[in-house]
């Protein structure tokens, strides 16, 4: 006798189903640190070229001071390479850049990337770029760069 039933059974159709909800549970927390990370490395970048901009305004004016938006010592940052992290739209910022100290003489500075509150980024901690090429990421988000965490990579 010959059997003219084609297809999937229900049981075979659920085992499929269970299978792909068992991978997408291993595979979404994965996924989520790696775009973390991601955006953290684009902050480390967006950090190395505003580093970039303070030593060409130091070139111009002797002075890091002044480097900010409207002439400021602190505060965002004006333009730099061509790029406005002040005009980047809100909805796709994951970090704020600001300078955020020059010293009184105006020979060094410190810049931070905050991560935005609402996004996935808040509780990610600052990452610091200072003028004499130290990098600190605050990876337990205590508000501190402590010893150990004077390293972009940890």
């Amino acid at each position: 006798m010959l059997s003219n039933d084609k297809g999937f059974s229900l049981v075979e159709l659920m085992v499929v189903v269970a299978i792909i909800g068992i991978i997408a549970a291993v595979a979404y927390p994965s996924y989520q640190s790696m775009m973390l990370g991601s955006y953290r490395s684009t902050a480390q970048s967006d950090l190395m070229a505003l580093a970039a901009s303070m030593e060409r305004h130091y070139n111009a004016n002797f002075s890091y001071g002044g480097a900010a938006a409207g002439g400021a010592n602190t505060g965002q940052p004006a333009a730099f390479a061509g790029h406005s992290p002040a005009a980047e739209p809100q909805a796709e910022r994951r970090y704020d850049l600001r300078i955020t100290a020059v010293n009184g003489t105006g020979s060094s500075y410190e810049i931070t990337a905050s991560p935005v509150s609402g996004t996935p980024q808040a509780g990610d901690g600052i990452i610091v770029y200072y003028s004499d090429g130290r990098k600190g990421w605050d990876q337990n988000n205590n508000g501190a760069i402590e010893a150990s965490e004077f390293c972009w990579s940890c």
